[in-house]
């Protein structure tokens, strides 16, 4: 084999290896946004809930225009995606999503939920 074969062969082993090292960055960052995405989503969908409950009357087990009273419901409180923490007042629900520790995630998505709207917002690591 002459020099300028194997100075292609190595030339082609480098530019293979940063592909690779590439490709697993990219899969690892939409790896972390697909989890914040399905944590948002499930806020979203708990959010939903805890608006049911403002509306729905104190005669059929609801809060009757208020949120005070209102829980994520047990089997919620932790998913595939995270784990889920709320804290109801009159007026409004607060509610906190945490990624699994296993993701090496640092950040939070905090839902804001008020009788008309739903409204989330990433929280990063301090």
């Amino acid at each position: 084999m002459g020099q300028q074969q194997l100075l292609l062969i190595v030339l082609g082993v480098i530019i293979v290896g940063i592909a690779v090292v590439v490709g697993i960055n990219v899969f690892t960052a939409q790896s972390e946004e697909s989890t914040k995405d399905a944590i948002i989503s499930d806020c979203t969908t708990l959010g939903a809930m805890a608006q049911q409950y403002f509306r729905k009357p104190t005669a059929m087990g609801g809060g009757g225009n208020t949120f005070t009273g209102w829980t994520i419901p047990a089997s919620l409180a932790t998913t595939a995606n995270g784990t889920y923490s709320a804290v109801a007042v009159a007026a409004t629900v607060t509610i906190t999503g945490t990624p699994l520790a296993a993701t090496g995630y640092s950040w939070t998505i905090t839902t804001n939920v008020t009788p008309t709207n739903v409204t989330s917002s990433e929280t990063a690591a301090e």
